[in-house]
């Protein structure tokens, strides 16, 4: 199924540029402060990195869409008042590796100024399992989250400052406690 809604994705793209008037794809990478909200982790963000490729379609002067892959990382800490079981054996910080797809919807204000907003999917690829007591799953396999952001258009360079939210729960123990992903991204791009 997933390779499927990948491929009706990439045919849905690809047929968008044939009538896009301007089409480029270009590198980026920054900085991400990261969190997971409730009340068994920190309340403070933590720095991390992302990294990936992206496309810009514009349909006219004004609108186009700007589809991104992204390898991104969340760091973060389990508060001591938590009520989940960290192992012994372990330190309660966690580190989890996504690759994020987001489908952001771009507006043109002036010559250098975009915004950019859109949905997000998230793909958890890894999972610590020694974090927690248990050796369950803590983290769902997949994150969905919003996204909205400015950007700074030069020739060839871009400039972007973006919050996501989760909008679902990512706590794969129990449902007594809500999880949401927050992530506040800042980085350079090169198109080609």
């Amino acid at each position: 199924m997933k390779k499927i809604t990948v491929f009706v994705i990439a045919f849905c793209f690809a047929t968008n540029v044939t009538k896009a008037q301007r089409f480029n794809i270009g590198i980026k990478a920054g900085a991400n402060a990261s969190k997971i909200s409730g009340k068994s982790f920190s309340d403070e963000f933590k720095l991390s990195y992302q990294a990936g490729v992206f496309m810009e379609i514009d349909f006219n002067k004004k609108w186009g869409i700007q589809p991104e892959v992204l390898f991104s990382q969340s760091q973060g800490s389990v508060a001591n008042s938590g009520t989940i079981l960290i192992n012994p054996n372990s330190n309660s910080n966690y580190s989890l590796n996504y690759l994020n797809i987001p489908i952001l919807l771009r507006y043109k204000i002036g010559k250098v100024l975009v915004l950019n907003a859109g949905p997000q999917y998230s793909i958890l690829l890894n999972n610590d399992n020694s974090l927690f007591a248990n050796g369950q799953n803590a983290f769902k396999s997949g994150d969905f989250a919003m996204v909205g952001g400015l950007q700074l258009n030069f020739d060839f360079l871009r400039i972007y400052a973006r919050y996501n939210i989760g909008l679902n729960n990512v706590n794969d123990l129990n449902n007594s406690e809500n999880w949401k992903s927050q992530q506040i991204q800042a980085g350079i791009g090169l198109r080609f």
